[in-house]
């Protein structure tokens, strides 16, 4: 299993018409083969801080959800919502030993 976190950051103005594109891309990636779980979150202090929360079963269902019409239509979107290049971190659910 993994987890991609993607923040984005976004211009006030354009916040409303992000979050609408976000809702039908969301839908559709909740149907794809390996997604477990897909949200987007909001920032608690940044309000121009958008974040997406993915889960997949593992790193292979991530291709075809990059090539996915969706996202392709979401990314479309987003390039002219956001106010600096998205920051994409992809994690594995592996516990730091921390003693």
């Amino acid at each position: 299993m993994i987890y991609v976190v993607a923040t984005l950051t976004v211009k006030p103005e354009a916040r409303a018409e992000l979050i609408a594109a976000a809702k039908d891309c969301i839908a559709a990636t909740r149907k794809e083969a390996g997604n477990i779980a897909y949200d987007l979150h909001e920032s608690v202090t940044d309000p121009a801080k958008l974040v997406f929360v993915e889960q997949w079963e593992n790193a292979e269902a991530l291709e075809p959800h990059r090539k996915a019409e969706h996202m392709k239509t979401f990314g479309r979107v987003a390039v002219k919502c956001m106010a600096a290049p998205p920051k994409i971190e992809v994690i594995t659910p592996e516990k730091v030993n921390v003693r």
